[in-house]
């Protein structure tokens, strides 16, 4: 069960203040910028190669975050013509800590007992797969993708390991990022509140995206002619 302060979800860039520096880490090429599109603070993360420069949560290895959601939110966009890498520490209810790996580089799905790594392919604008093209730098058109993880249904489906919370975030070189999140509800974006309440999409767990997490739509435009939406 979530915790209070993680209902009904947890914007983690502004509960852990990254922007302080305090409770996260920087290494390399890692600046806030502010995006005039996406009206707010987004972070750049560059580096000639995926490990040299990143933005780490907690600050240290031997911290956790201690989130419990179920999904994780990732609002990012890869960098053109390069590579990017996502390193998310999860821990199992047996105290196991497993590494789930999202990378241009990986050429295939590859699995140990503590490391899962997906190939990452840009503009797969289908549920539930990310197989349109093939693996490789991001194209130069590259869109602002909001990446869904069921993490309880990636460790049983991968490992048959029970979920028990996310430790730690590494957002590797070379993307931009809006926001990080955690939620044991699933957020369908260009849904309204008012469709949602229409449709009674809350009683199957899908809710509108708050406000915070969301890219914005300029009149007339449809979110997903915008965006990606992925889920894994």
């Amino acid at each position: 069960v979530l915790a209070a302060w993680q209902r009904p979800y947890l914007n983690i860039f502004k509960h852990f203040r990254v922007e302080e520096w305090k409770r996260s880490a920087k290494e390399g090429d890692v600046a806030a910028l502010t995006d005039t599109r996406l009206k707010g603070t987004i972070y750049r993360i560059r580096g000639s190669n995926p490990a040299s420069s990143y933005l780490q949560l907690p600050r240290a290895g031997t911290q956790s975050l201690g989130l419990t959601g179920r999904y994780l939110y990732l609002l990012f966009r890869p960098l053109p013509r390069k590579h990017f890498l996502v390193h998310l520490d999860v821990t199992t209810e047996e105290n196991q800590v497993v590494r789930i790996s999202f990378s241009s580089l990986f050429k295939e799905f590859k699995s140990t007992a503590t490391w899962l790594q997906f190939p990452f392919v840009c503009g797969a604008a289908t549920e539930g797969t990310a197989q349109r093209g093939a693996p490789g730098a991001a194209p130069a058109d590259t869109r602002w993708t909001c990446l869904v993880l069921d993490l309880p249904s990636i460790l049983a489906l991968y490992l048959s390991r029970r979920y028990s919370h996310l430790r730690g975030v590494k957002l590797c070189s070379n993307l931009l990022v809006k926001n990080l999140c955690t939620s044991d509800l699933l957020f369908e974006p260009g849904v309204t509140f008012s469709k949602a309440q229409l449709s009674d999409l809350s009683c199957r767990g899908v809710a509108p995206m708050p406000r915070e997490l969301a890219f914005p739509v300029p009149k007339g435009q449809k979110w997903h002619d915008l965006y990606d939406y992925i889920r894994y």
